[in-house]
């Protein structure tokens, strides 16, 4: 059953007499976009500025996505179209990217989408959208935008890869010549063929560029930036409202800020998190602490410096740091380079240590081993991305390719040129 909730007024509209949503045109016409992301708050998070903008022009806006994200997306100002996940816990990515913990996860994930198809499918058939917007991960949107002959938009929310850079290409390297992952889909890739009536080759469930591609990094992030063509929009990230929703502040507006936060995903750690204490008990920062879930009892004695909750407003709290200790997920990344915080990073997996080394190739924060970190290579690395004139002088630099990237009014105006 499809789920659709009604979107908000927004608030410009109230404050300006806008017509409140869906009045706004291309050619005189207003448009009708599906956003899909099925689950991961990295991978919805960086969108939302997007649907925000989307709606402001005045297009009508669905996104499917899981019961997780309902309230985020109707926020922003979409209608939310459910999509039931059939087994979650399949659905986190390994921590270790070996042939075995890969086989695993991608048969749960490829499983997880055919399930998806149907639903989107059915939705296109009854509501029929102008276009469709989709995260990277979520082939079976494609597969409908296809079949359909509707306009689509890859919305990447990590490192792009094209012939040049591979995401995991060291991973399929170590292999030899043959991709143990495509052969791993082929025969899945078939048996959804068959069953649908559709074409879909493994290659492209893993990385299927579209013709209009949008990247929430700057080019200048991405590596091998300058390999990648015009199909592809490096329109870097947006805050959108989720920039000035909750506020926070330091209780001494004179000392220091450290925010420490391991994201969503792997953050059940409580050796690290003692670390971080050990480390900064004595220091001159306030500390800003992000746990997850994890009970404060597991972390012994809290000092009055730190500031312990299971999630701070991340923009917020970035807004007045002077270095963030983050596990390198790429929104967390973006966000930091948005407000000019050096970064030292503790990567939980690949892909994660991907963004970590980029970042720390670029000069902009320390890459640490999540395995060997101790409590004074902790202190070291961040003394040296809160004081260092270089670091510094890097992160200006890159906080100001991020803000003119263009976010997502560039983003915005790329979906619509696809619809004219």
């Amino acid at each position: 059953m499809r789920r659709v909730s009604a979107p908000p007024v927004t608030e410009r509209a109230r404050e300006t007499g806008e017509p409140k949503f869906w009045l706004g045109t291309i050619d005189g016409m207003a448009k009708h976009l599906l956003f899909v992301a099925l689950f991961g708050h990295g991978h919805v998070n960086p969108t939302l500025p997007l649907v925000e903008e989307l709606v402001r022009r005045g297009h009508r806006v669905d996104y499917a996505t899981s019961a997780e994200h309902s309230e985020a997306v109707t926020k922003a100002g979409a209608r939310w179209v459910e999509l039931k996940l059939q087994s979650p816990e399949i659905l986190t990515p390994p921590r270790q990217f070996g042939l075995e913990e890969i086989r695993f996860f991608l048969r749960g994930m490829f499983a997880e989408m055919c399930a998806q198809y149907p639903v989107l499918r059915d939705y296109c058939a009854a509501e029929s959208p102008d276009a469709i917007c989709y995260d990277g991960m979520n082939w079976p949107a494609r597969v409908v935008a296809e079949n359909l002959g509707l306009p689509a938009v890859r919305l990447i929310p990590n490192l792009a890869s094209n012939e040049e850079f591979s995401l995991f290409g060291d991973v399929m390297n170590d292999n030899g010549d043959e991709n143990p992952v495509l052969d791993l889909l082929a025969a899945d890739c078939a048996e959804f063929s068959a069953e649908h009536g559709v074409t879909l080759a493994p290659e492209s469930v893993l990385d299927g560029a579209e013709e209009r591609n949008l990247v929430f990094i700057p080019r200048e992030f991405q590596p091998a930036g300058d390999t990648f063509d015009e199909r592809f929009h490096f329109v870097g990230p947006s805050l959108g409202s989720r920039e000035h929703a909750e506020p926070w502040s330091p209780a001494d507006p004179e000392a220091p800020v450290l925010f420490i936060s391991l994201g969503t995903v792997f953050n059940d750690r409580p050796e690290f998190y003692r670390t971080c204490i050990e480390a900064f008990r004595d220091g001159p920062y306030q500390v800003a602490m992000a746990i997850g879930d994890l009970d404060r009892a597991a972390l012994g004695e809290i000092p009055p410096t730190f500031d312990v909750r299971p999630y701070f407003p991340q923009p917020a709290v970035l807004r007045h740091a002077d270095a963030f200790v983050s596990h390198a997920g790429m929104n967390s990344t973006m966000e930091a380079l948005y407000y000019g915080v050096g970064l030292v990073t503790i990567p939980q997996m690949p892909e994660q240590a991907a963004n970590a080394g980029r970042a720390q190739e670029l000069g902009l924060g320390v890459q640490l081993d999540p395995a060997t970190v101790t409590a004074e290579s902790l202190r070291t690395a961040v003394t040296q991305v809160a004081s260092d004139p270089a670091v510094r002088s890097n992160l200006d630099r890159m906080r100001t390719v991020v803000k003119g990237s263009g976010g997502a009014v560039r983003g915005a105006d790329v979906i619509e040129e696809c619809l004219r």
